[in-house]
């Protein structure tokens, strides 16, 4: 991706992006996750720049699928272990290269995603050798808001996330 300009979709892994990493269980076998909601702002900056996310995980449980219709994500795919094949296949339904994509992930199933696309980035708690290989290190770690913070820094080096702030009447 050339800086200046805006990807023209957005990927994100979840596990260890959009939360701690965490996975908890209850005695009865319930599976709990806990996102952060600033996250949901960068979702909505993109959604305001009619840029589609899409969130590829490994994981398939219900609660990505809820927080994924909670906010109107455009495309989820769950429980895939090869993220740079789906990546690919949507760009091509898409009619993009991976060069106008932007991802951040946090672990050994995103090295070949982050690797192929046009701007990467990791959460502050990625292993450092993650960390490394993008474009750019969020300075906060997963489940503290590096989602927004991606985007945020997506926004600032295209040069317009003061007009999106402004849309939210914020000068």
């Amino acid at each position: 991706m050339i800086e200046s300009l805006l990807p023209k979709l957005v990927l994100t892994d979840i596990d260890g992006v959009w939360t701690d990493a965490g996975m908890y269980y209850d005695q009865t076998g319930n599976e709990w996750k806990k996102f952060n909601t600033a996250d949901s702002a960068g979702v909505l900056f993109c959604k305001h720049l009619s840029i589609p996310v899409g969130i590829i995980t490994g994981e398939d449980t219900a609660i990505v699928q809820r927080r994924s219709e909670k906010l109107k994500i455009d495309y989820l795919f769950q429980g895939i272990q090869d993220k740079l094949t789906v990546a690919t296949e949507l760009c091509a339904k898409l009619n993009i290269s991976l060069a106008e994509v932007a991802y951040i992930g946090d672990d050994l199933g995103d090295i070949a995603l982050l690797k192929a696309v046009g701007f990467s980035a990791a959460p502050a708690n990625a292993p450092e050798y993650i960390r490394n290989l993008v474009h750019f290190p969020t300075n906060k770690a997963g489940g503290e808001g590096a989602f927004r913070e991606f985007i945020e820094e997506i926004l600032q080096r295209a040069g317009v996330f003061k007009s999106v702030l402004s849309h939210f009447h914020i000068d």
